[in-house]
């Protein structure tokens, strides 16, 4: 996929078209369509920034739009952590006295994942070195 192809694409998600882009950055009409498999370094840098997405994706060199995206290695290891909490809670867990039953379990291990998900990313985010961060150094907002 080209590089104006995926720009296309991100823009589409986030209901803007290639010339909301061009009027947003200052670009002249027509200059993204160019882009078709080369793009001024400076110019892709600002387009990823204006579109929250790594210049790597942009490029076509990975397939995660952030670089703090969960892997599938990611989203295994939440399973594993949320086992382990789980495993960890000794005797009956209770709610204003009663026990839990099946549905609140189920409730307690959704919630327990989103936790786990929002803290890995979160992580990512703060630990992460700017250098393994997509080649989009000066995007420093946060989502």
């Amino acid at each position: 996929m080209s590089i104006y192809q995926r720009i296309k694409d991100v823009a589409s998600e986030k209901n803007l078209t290639v010339k909301d882009i061009e009027k947003a950055l200052n670009f002249s009409n027509g200059s993204l369509r160019k882009w078709v498999n080369n793009a001024n370094s400076e110019r892709l840098i600002q387009v990823a920034n204006y579109l929250d997405v790594s210049t790597d994706y942009l490029l076509g060199r990975t397939e995660k739009k952030h670089y703090y995206d969960l892997t599938e290695k990611d989203e295994k290891d939440i399973g594993i952590q949320v086992d382990k909490i789980l495993n960890d809670m000794t005797g009956d867990v209770s709610f204003y006295g009663e026990p839990m039953t099946k549905e609140d379990k189920e409730k307690l291990r959704a919630s327990l994942e989103v936790a786990v998900r929002v803290s890995m990313i979160e992580a990512k985010k703060k630990f992460t070195p700017k250098k393994y961060r997509g080649g989009n150094h000066d995007n420093t907002k946060d989502n």
